[in-house]
């Protein structure tokens, strides 16, 4: 018997170039993998309709997303209100089949659809309160910074819809303890993304790297710290490679000749970039879910140099080399440069990942759940 379910979707999740919709999508492709049928709503906005999802999908539904501004003055966050829609509502009443929210910005619906009986499950991809405290602390424009915060508060207050849901499907161990004690049924779901095996070369690589969305204010930080604060004072090759680089990053580079930036790299040269480094190294202020760029590093690059905020209640921590000053990432990136990468390090990655990170046997935990 065909098992179907609707996924309401906070964003078109194809292409999948950023942390939320690799989620999605390759969590699309899983299900749809292990014999489900997918009825997918997506809000629009920025982003065009996709032939790949109607590939994968048995019917996909857009619905336009307004961002005006006034949005941002009601009660509920401004990413929840910003996702909804009656016609919506109209498509997820027309059967009984389970709904699989992702994320809390697209639970709008919950409470209203909790009443007729049927399973409704939320993907959470952050403790969402936490997350936008931390954009708010990364911040530097005055007006975001208060968006940020505001935000924060709200959706700390909204949290509790997930009452409503029949389960939440966590994508860290520290979000799934997280929701377990405040609302119970809670699962670890860990991240979905494209990597079926690790994929490591042996030996030494070329560069260290630095990969990312370059305009979001979290990773801008994080770039000029590595820029300032470590490679300032070493004279090893530097690559930073990502989306849209914004211009502190580009004015900061201009001080660094072992410094090359790459803007908007293809998936192909992405991952030539992260196979031919010697070095992933990878930093953030924010310490809630999980970064789906740490998960490329562990199965396409070779040593991984981390920042604690990126590892930690990951389940990956043993996988990584941890470092917290300036200082302590120079002499980590001085003495790994000059070390080899085996096959015993890539045994090591396999016996993890393709375990506990595996999209196949997790598409099939998520649909227990669901069903």
């Amino acid at each position: 018997m065909t098992k179907t379910l609707h996924i309401v979707s906070f964003n078109i999740p194809y292409p999948a170039d950023y942390g939320g919709v690799i989620d999605v999508f390759y969590k699309i492709k899983a299900l749809k993998e292990s014999g489900a049928e997918i009825i997918l709503h997506c809000f629009e906005y920025g982003r065009k309709s996709s032939d790949k999802l109607n590939e994968l999908c048995k019917e996909v539904h857009y619905y336009k997303r307004p961002k005006n501004f006034h949005y941002a003055f009601k009660n509920i966050p401004f990413i929840v209100a910003t996702r909804n829609s009656s016609r919506l509502k109209e498509n997820l009443l027309k059967d009984n089949f389970p709904i699989l929210f992702e994320g809390l910005h697209s639970t709008l619906l919950l409470p209203e659809l909790n009443s007729n009986n049927r399973r409704l499950v939320v993907r959470t991809h952050n403790i969402e309160h936490e997350y936008y405290e931390g954009l708010a602390c990364a911040e530097t424009k005055y007006f975001k910074k208060i968006f940020f915060n505001s935000e924060s508060k709200k959706l700390k207050k909204y949290e509790s819809v997930l009452v409503n849901a029949s389960h939440i499907a966590a994508i860290s161990p520290a979000d799934q303890q997280y929701f377990n004690s405040k609302y119970g049924h809670s699962t670890l779901i860990p991240a979905f993304h494209p990597y079926k095996t690790v994929d490591i070369k042996e030996g030494h690589g070329e560069y260290v790297l630095f990969h990312g969305d370059l305009s979001v204010s979290d990773n801008v930080k994080s770039v000029l710290f590595l820029i300032n604060d470590v490679f300032a004072s070493l004279n090893i090759p530097f690559v930073i490679a990502g989306k849209n680089p914004d211009k502190k990053i580009l004015e900061a580079a201009k001080l660094l000749q072992n410094l090359k930036i790459i803007a908007n790299p293809d998936d192909e040269e992405m991952n030539n970039l992260l196979s031919n480094a010697q070095i992933n190294i990878l930093t953030t202020y924010q310490n809630s879910g999980i970064k789906l760029k740490l998960l490329a590093a562990l199965y396409r690059g070779r040593h991984c140099l981390v920042n604690k905020n990126m590892i930690e209640n990951t389940g990956l921590e043993n996988l990584c080399v941890v470092s917290i000053t300036g200082l302590e990432f120079q002499n980590q990136v001085k003495e790994l440069f000059n070390i080899s990468f085996d096959m015993g390090e890539i045994s090591r990655r396999k016996l993890i990942l393709e375990d506990v990170f595996s999209t196949k046997k997790n598409a099939i935990k998520l649909l227990e759940i669901i069903f």
